[in-house]
């Protein structure tokens, strides 16, 4: 959770504001939105959550919550505020239809929010993996640090608290969900990182050609569009000239003229076929063409020739140890990650209207979320040490734009 509009704006998560819930038939208790196992997400937090998204999601401006079924309060606000200078104002229906997909997006970002936010904690509980007010706090500071910078920075996180949509708790509650995450991601994946040397043996064995290096040549080059000009190029070189005068004078590639006409560390097949033929079949120093390919007419001259070579094993070592380790762990996330979400899903049920993908009795999901859940709305951590690239079950929070200098949310 980067600490940036659009992860706090976006904590500003968008909800829907609704009529009271009541049992609906599902075991989900009164005044309740949804179940997880025996914890409950109250309406109120629901709702708490949904003004605040509304307003994060109008950047600053009023923004009355959508309320179904009829969408009164929002239409007459859509209503009020001007048309595009050119277009015509939308009618009522247009309006409410408005209304009705805004309140659906906001719903389904919060519940899902919400949902996810409850499978962080509990997973965190069952497996020993707490964080303290003390480490959410420091990280807000040096959040607040990065992204309202300057004497005037306390002045900017005050007024950026104002336009979108959340309060410091809000920020830290946040901040404590993505440290849970990352400390899960963690616990999760140590256990798979051991590499002993035998696997780094056998890796090698299997893959030597992986670490072998393929001869390469520099060369001096002038690429002209003709032959004749090619030849001119070449006379010039024979001259005494040096190829950097040459390259100067005929070469039309852009790329080796700005260096004087140098070409470093080609390796074979990196070239069009003719041209590559006549690199390799070269003798260093002596001068070469006019070679024909798609791109015009080369002149050349090897300068240096860096024979093929193997990366020992125990060159490779680091490598393949960090590469094994990154592949181990990242099985080791996924699996967790598919189980985890089916465990939770299970025991996640949700009152009518408030069903989302994340409910057991919710809409079959059209996309793939056996991935990290939240993760389309999330920045990914970045590995370390070939650590896997996913994270742990991470709550999806709406994302909302935020001024440059705020941070970004999970």
């Amino acid at each position: 959770m980067k600490f940036a509009r659009s992860q706090l704006a976006c904590a500003a998560v968008a909800v829907l504001g609704a009529s009271a819930i009541a049992g609906c038939g599902n075991d989900v208790p009164s005044g309740s939105v949804a179940k997880v196992g025996d914890s409950t997400i109250k309406k109120a937090d629901f709702d708490k959550w949904l003004k605040s998204a509304a307003q994060g999601s109008a950047q600053g401006g009023a923004a009355p919550v959508p309320d179904p079924p009829n969408y009164s309060k929002c239409v007459a606000a859509k209503s009020a505020q001007p048309a595009p200078q050119g277009t015509k104002k939308p009618d009522a229906a247009a309006l409410k239809k408005q209304c009705r997909q805004q309140y659906d997006q906001l719903k389904g970002d919060v519940m899902q929010f919400l949902i996810q936010a409850q499978w962080v904690q509990q997973e965190s509980a069952s497996r020993g993996v707490k964080v303290s007010d003390q480490e959410v706090k420091n990280r807000l500071a040096e959040e607040k640090k990065r992204a309202f910078p300057g004497k005037d920075g306390e002045t900017k996180y005050q007024a950026f608290l104002k336009t979108s949509g959340m309060n410091e708790a809000d920020i830290l509650f946040r901040f404590k969900l993505e440290t849970l995450q990352q400390k899960l991601t963690q616990k999760v994946t140590d256990q798979q990182s051991k590499v002993t040397d035998a696997d780094v043996r056998n890796y090698y064995a299997k893959n030597t050609k992986r670490f072998a290096q393929p001869e390469r040549r520099s060369l001096d080059v002038v690429l002209t569009k003709g032959k004749a000009k090619a030849q001119q190029a070449q006379k010039s070189l024979r001259s005494g000239q040096s190829f950097k005068a040459v390259a100067k004078k005929y070469s039309i590639d852009q790329a080796s003229k700005s260096q004087g006409g140098k070409l470093p560390a080609v390796a074979e097949g990196q070239q069009e076929k003719s041209f590559n033929d006549a690199i390799f079949n070269a003798k260093k120093g002596k001068l070469q063409g006019p070679v024909k390919t798609q791109f015009g007419y080369y002149v050349f001259e090897v300068t240096k020739v860096t024979p093929a070579s193997q990366q020992s094993l125990d060159q490779s070592k680091a490598t393949i140890r960090n590469l094994l380790k990154s592949q181990r762990q990242q099985k080791a996330l996924d699996k967790f990650i598919k189980d985890f979400r089916k465990r939770y899903k299970d025991k996640t049920l949700c009152a009518d209207a408030y069903q989302v993908a994340e409910c057991k009795n919710g809409p079959k999901s059209k996309t793939n979320t056996a991935a990290t859940p939240g993760a389309q709305q999330a920045p990914q951590q970045a590995p370390q040490q070939g650590a896997p690239q996913q994270q742990v079950p991470q709550q999806g929070a709406p994302q909302q734009q935020a001024p440059q200098q705020t941070p970004t949310t999970p």
